[in-house]
């Protein structure tokens, strides 16, 4: 199997799954823990808390010490500001697959939440459910829970399909119309739900279905 550090000299950064990249920022694991080892504990952790982890979630982890810890927290804000900077507009479902793209290859489905302002800006992007291998259950405390406390306008939901195939499926379809109705409820608005895959995406509101 190709080590992490050859493949991205070989074929770049955009050729490693995130698991890869981040053995090759923690360098080396510990007696008992190889480094890929590591980098998979720490991924559902970073799945949840995004660029807000705190340092006492990642030194939970076997074989991240105050070193790992510090260099993986400064990683992440650093790309936060200058790769993803706040603010970022979303005018169609086009605007949000980047935020997502590295979840296609996880071979459970994620359930991601997106914050926008009036402005349509992104607030915040929140994991908010991992499930199986191709179901996860969504519900709506857990969707709208996060846009509630960051006072968000409106929420799009997205999961990914580990299948490849982005068509929804009746229960998508079902769940799409119950959480819409949901955020009426809540003073909010459901924009869209995107499903994306290795083969592409599917959104609801291109599709006509959620006003």
């Amino acid at each position: 199997m190709e080590l992490p550090r050859e493949k991205l000299e070989q074929m770049g950064a955009r050729a490693l799954s995130d698991e890869e990249l981040l053995s090759v920022m923690l360098g080396n694991g510990v007696k008992g823990w190889p480094v890929r080892a590591v980098a998979g504990q720490v991924l559902p952790r970073l799945d949840r808390a995004g660029a807000d982890i705190n340092l006492d979630t990642l030194r939970e982890v076997p074989g991240i010490g105050r070193s790992k810890a510090l260099l993986l927290a400064a990683a992440l804000e650093f790309s936060r500001r200058r790769i993803r900077p706040d603010g970022v507009k979303i005018r169609s479902a086009q605007d949000v697959i980047p935020l997502l793209q590295h979840f296609v290859d996880r071979p459970q489905e994620h359930v991601v939440s997106i914050s926008l302002s009036g402005a349509h800006e992104v607030i915040r992007v929140r994991t908010v459910s991992i499930g199986l291998l191709n179901s996860c259950p969504i519900h709506p405390r857990e969707v709208f829970g996060g846009p509630i406390v960051d006072h968000a306008y409106s929420v799009i939901l997205a999961h990914n399909h580990p299948s490849g195939d982005p068509e929804p499926s009746p229960e998508d379809r079902l769940v799409t119309r119950q959480l819409a109705e949901a955020a009426k409820t809540l003073g909010m608005r459901l924009v869209d739900h995107i499903i994306f895959a290795r083969r592409g995406y599917y959104s609801f509101q291109e599709q006509g279905q959620l006003n």
